[in-house]
């Protein structure tokens, strides 16, 4: 399996990027690929977003700097920005992959072993989805697939700025609370920090090995 290290990527140049390696996926062009990256401030509006989940007027956010992006993946609004690392999978879940319950068990799964790697316990909670340590959620997922194959993906919340998370309803869940990894250790932890072990442990519920690339597969440029 093969994961691509972006660094910083604007959030719609990431989403065209997925939806062109999807279609290359699709095609038998590349194999499966998980693009790894940070973005710079940004809201995204699942497929079942409320307007009213965005809690601060756009001139707000605009002030801080964070853009607003509609999206085709499942679920409700959600911050990105830098101290998360966000993966997007672009895997074929053909010919014996495909459960998509499962797909998404194995995102949560990754997170929670990350967790576990720097000594946090983290767990899922009955009906909600993402990683949690106690009541307080640390990794969102929320993807959308074609034919099988996968795009967008998680995020695991490393150094992230939590007081960007104020200005929305996380995922549309109003009595819970959003954490990182920095925040239940006291210490700091980076995104670069997280990359290996998140990598790893993603391969490995898939029984791959895992090639790293600092560039795109199929002749793609940022």
């Amino acid at each position: 399996m093969l994961f691509c290290r972006l660094g910083t990527v604007d959030y719609a140049e990431a989403h065209r990027l997925q939806k062109e390696l999807q279609a290359k996926r699709i095609a038998g062009k590349i194999g499966d690929t998980v693009l790894l990256l940070e973005h710079p401030a940004v809201l995204t509006m699942g497929r079942s977003a409320k307007e009213q989940h965005v809690l601060a007027p756009p001139e707000v956010l605009e002030a801080r700097g964070i853009s607003v992006h509609d999206v085709g993946r499942g679920g409700d609004v959600t911050y990105h920005g830098p101290g998360q690392l966000v993966a997007y999978p672009i895997i074929d879940l053909k010919p014996d992959r495909r459960d998509v319950r499962k797909y998404m068990w194995s995102l949560e799964e990754t997170m929670i072993r990350t967790c576990s790697d720097f000594g946090l316990s983290a767990t899922r909670v009955e009906g909600l989805n993402g990683a949690w340590i106690g009541e307080r959620k640390v990794g969102a997922v929320g993807v959308r697939i074609s034919r099988w194959v996968t795009m967008h993906g998680l995020a695991l919340n490393a150094n992230s700025d939590l007081t960007h998370f104020d200005l929305i309803v996380p995922c549309g869940i109003q009595d819970k609370v959003v954490t990182s990894l920095s925040a239940e250790l006291g210490r700091t932890v980076g995104v670069a920090d997280v990359i290996v072990p998140l990598a790893t442990h993603f391969a490995g519920l898939y029984d791959t090995d895992v090639e790293w690339q600092d560039t795109l597969p199929g002749g793609l440029s940022l």
